[in-house]
C-alpha cells in the first residue's frame, strides 16, 4: 500500500488526523527496511507498519541519519515533503532514552497556528506507543488551557514565536531541558516579523548540547545568519531542487488570464464554470477583497468560503471542516490564513491577483500537484502586472500559458456539455420506470424528439441557471515582447493605457532592499520621503500609533504582510515614535496598505494610516 505522503506528514485533512492502519500495513521488518536499515526503536517501527509507510521521502532519508547522530541541521525543502516526520522521529527516538520530567525536551517552532496543529497531531500520533505529551501553544486558544497543560507537564511543544514569547515573559514555559530546537518553515516566520521572537526563545534554551534544526523552503542571507550563530557546523541538505523536477511540474498546468481589474470578479467565475474544480484556494490581497469576493462567488452559486486574520479560531476551524467534509469546495483566503492549510482534494490553486513576488508565487502553486496528484494554478493579471508574469516564469522556468476569458458562448458550451453529462448518467441509472408513465402519455400527443428537448431543457434551466444576464468580457490584448513602458490596447475602452509594470521589476531579487539586516533582527531607521534605487520606488506612510500603545517593527511588518499582497520582505524602513510610526512601502502598494491597515487592528488599536504630509 503506497501512503500519500502529504497525508503522512500533516495528517488527513478530512479527520485532521494520520492514517489508519490497514490490511496490508507492513511488518516491523519491512519498515526498518524501507527506512535504509536506520535503526529506530521498536515503538516506533510499528507505528510506520500500522500507517502503511512503504518508503521514506527524499528529505526524510538524507536528514533522520543525520539527526540521529546528534547534528545540527540546514535544510532547503519545500512544505509538503515530509519534513514533519523527518525532524519528529529523530525527537521521538531521543526522547525514549530519558527520564520523563515536567518540561520539554523538544521545542518547535512554526509560523502560523494551522501548521502549529498539524506538526502536533503528527507528532503525537508516531509518539503514541511511547506515550509522548505534545502541546501546541499558539495565538486564539485560551492560554488557561496551555497554562494548565504546561504546568503538569509536557515533552514536545509546537508553538508559534509570539506565543511562545508570551508564556517565556510569564515564566510559564520553561526552556532549560530542551535538547532539540526545530524551526519549521524559517523563512515565513522572518516574513512574519518574527525574527526578534526567535532570539529570544533562543536566548532562553542552553547553548551547549542543544540540537539545532532548521528547515525552510528558500535560504536567502538572513537564514545563513540565524545558522552561524545558533547552529553548530550543520550538516546541509537541499531537497528543493529534486521536488521541483521537470516530471513533478508536467503535473501542474500554469495559466494565467489577462483582464481589466473591473471585470476580474466575473472572469474568476467563468473561469471556475469552465474549469469545475474538486477544490480551490483563491488567494486575494487584503480581507475586505476575501470577503467581497466570498460573496460574489456564493451569489454565482459556489460554496465559497472566506480565510483571514480577521476570524476566530472557532470561524477557521468551521470553514477548514467544511471544506473537509466536502460541504464548501472554495475556500478564499490571505496569504497568512492559508499557511499550513494543507487540503489532500485541492485540484486548483488561483491567484486573483498577481504575487508581489517570486517566492510567493512558488509557494502558493506548491500546494497542488503533490504526491503524483494533477493540479491547476491560474492566475488573473492586469494588462499592467504582465511584466511581473514574465519574471515568474523566468524565475521558475515554467511556462504561464496566456488564456482568453471564457466567452459567453464558452461558458454556454460548458453548461451544456455538464447537463449532456448528467442526462448519460441518469440514463445510465436503473430508477427511470416510475418516469414511463409521463413520457408515453406525453407521446402520444407530441413527438418523441420534442419531449427530450422539453425535459433537457428543463434539466438544464433548473441546474446550471440563465444565462441572458451575461456579459462579455472585454478582450485585452497583451504584447508579450513588450518592453517596460510600453502601451497596451484595452478593446474596451478603445485607447491605449500605460503599462506601470516597471515597479514590479525589483520583486523577489537578490539586490531588493530587504528589511532585516544580516543578524535578523529588524531595522529601525529615519528617513524621509520618497526615495529611488534598485528596487521599486518607496513612499512613507504614517501610522498613528506607537510606542506609546507598545507598538514594535515586527507588530507593522506582520500587519502589512498578514493583509496586503507584500511580504516582509519588501516593507523599507521603519521609524517609531511616542505617538505614530513611519513605514515605507513600495509605491505601487500604498494605496492597498492603507485600506488594508485601516481594517485592522495593530496591538489591539485601530490606527489613523495615511501618506506622509511633508
Amino acid at each position: 500500500m503506497t501512503v500519500d505522503q502529504s497525508e503522512f506528514d500533516s495528517g488527513d485533512p478530512r479527520t485532521g488526523e494520520l492514517p489508519q492502519s490497514g490490511e496490508d500495513s507492513l511488518t516491523e521488518s519491512e519498515a526498518k527496511a524501507a527506512f535504509g536499515g536506520i535503526e529506530l526503536r521498536p515503538e516506533l517501527l510499528a507505528v510506520l507498519s500500522e500507517l502503511g509507510y512503504e518508503e521514506p521521502t527524499p528529505i526524510q532519508l538524507a536528514a533522520i541519519p543525520v539527526l540521529l547522530e546528534g547534528r545540527d541541521l540546514l535544510g532547503q525543502a519545500a512544505t509538503g515533503t515530509g519534513k514533519t516526520a523527518a525532524f519528529a522521529l529523530p525527537i521521538l527516538e531521543r526522547f525514549a532514552t530519558r527520564a520523563r520530567g515536567r518540561d520539554p525536551i523538544a521545542l518547535i517552532l512554526v509560523p502560523t497556528r494551522e501548521l502549529a496543529i498539524q506538526v502536533s497531531q503528527a507528532v503525537h500520533r508516531y509518539g503514541r506507543k511511547l506515550g509522548v505529551r505534545v502541546l501546541p501553544i499558539y495565538g486564539g486558544q485560551p492560554i488557561v488551557r496551555q497554562l494548565r497543560d504546561l504546568n503538569s507537564g509536557v515533552d514536545v511543544v509546537v508553538a508559534t514565536p509570539g506565543r511562545a514569547v508570551d508564556h517565556l515573559r510569564r515564566s510559564t514555559l520553561r526552556l532549560g531541558s530542551v535538547q532539540v530546537v526545530v524551526l519549521d518553515e524559517a523563512d515565513e516566520m522572518l516574513d512574519m516579523g518574527f525574527a526578534e521572537d526567535l532570539e529570544a526563545v533562543f536566548g532562553e534554551t542552553p547553548s551547549e548540547g542543544r540540537q539545532t534544526v532548521l528547515f525552510s523552503a528558500t535560504l536567502p542571507n538572513r537564514i545563513d545568519a540565524i545558522a552561524r550563530r545558533h547552529l553548530n557546523d550543520p550538516a546541509r541538505i537541499r531537497i528543493a531542487e529534486e521536488m521541483s523536477s521537470d516530471t513533478e511540474a508536467e503535473r501542474v498546468r500554469h495559466s494565467a488570464y489577462v483582464v481589466q481589474r473591473a471585470h476580474k470578479p466575473a472572469a474568476l467565475g467563468r473561469i471556475l464554470d469552465t474549469e469545475s474544480p474538486t477544490a480551490a484556494l483563491v488567494f486575494c490581497r487584503t480581507r475586505e477583497m476575501v470577503d467581497s469576493l466570498t460573496e460574489t462567488l456564493a451569489g454565482r452559486g459556489y460554496r465559497a468560503e472566506a480565510l483571514h486574520g480577521g476570524m476566530s479560531q472557532e470561524q477557521r476551524d468551521r470553514v477548514m471542516g467544511r471544506m473537509r467534509s466536502a460541504a464548501a469546495e472554495l475556500i478564499v483566503a490571505t496569504d497568512v490564513a492559508a499557511r499550513g492549510l494543507d487540503i489532500e482534494v485541492l485540484s486548483h490553486v488561483i491567484n486573483f491577483d498577481v504575487p508581489s513576488s517570486v517566492e510567493s508565487y512558488v509557494h502558493r502553486m506548491g500546494r497542488v500537484g503533490r504526491a503524483g496528484r494533477e493540479g491547476v494554478a491560474i492566475t488573473l493579471a492586469e494588462p499592467r502586472e504582465h511584466r511581473m508574469l514574465k519574471l515568474i516564469e523566468k524565475a521558475t522556468r515554467r511556462r504561464i500559458s496566456i488564456e482568453k476569458v471564457p466567452t459567453v458562448a464558452d461558458l454556454r458550451e460548458r453548461r451544456l456539455e455538464r447537463t449532456l453529462a448528467a442526462v448519460r448518467e441518469n440514463i445510465q441509472g436503473d430508477d427511470l420506470d416510475h418516469f414511463r408513465v409521463v413520457v408515453e402519455s406525453l407521446s402520444d400527443e407530441f413527438d418523441l424528439m420534442e419531449v427530450a428537448l422539453a425535459a433537457v431543457k428543463l434539466a438544464h434551466t433548473a441546474t446550471e441557471g440563465d444565462i441572458d444576464e451575461e456579459h462579455e468580457i472585454p478582450d485585452v490584448r497583451v504584447r508579450p515582447d513588450s518592453p517596460a513602458g510600453r502601451k497596451e490596447y484595452s478593446k474596451d475602452r478603445g485607447e491605449y493605457s500605460r503599462d506601470r509594470t516597471s515597479n514590479y521589476q525589483g520583486a523577489g531579487r537578490e539586490g531588493q532592499r530587504q528589511p532585516f539586516d544580516r543578524g535578523g533582527s529588524r531595522q529601525e531607521q529615519s528617513g524621509g520621503g520618497r526615495r529611488q534605487g534598485a528596487g521599486p520606488e518607496m513612499v512613507r506612510l504614517y501610522v498613528g500609533v506607537g510606542r506609546d500603545a507598545g507598538i514594535r517593527p515586527q507588530d507593522l511588518v506582520g500587519a502589512i504582510a498578514g493583509e496586503t499582497s507584500l511580504s516582509g520582505r519588501d516593507v523599507g524602513a521603519i521609524e517609531i515614535t511616542q505617538r505614530f510610526s513611519l513605514v515605507e512601502v513600495p509605491v505601487s502598494a500604498a494605496d492597498e496598505v492603507i485600506d488594508a491597515l485601516r481594517g485592522t487592528k495593530i496591538r489591539g488599536q485601530r490606527a489613523n494610516v495615511r501618506r506622509e504630509r511633508f
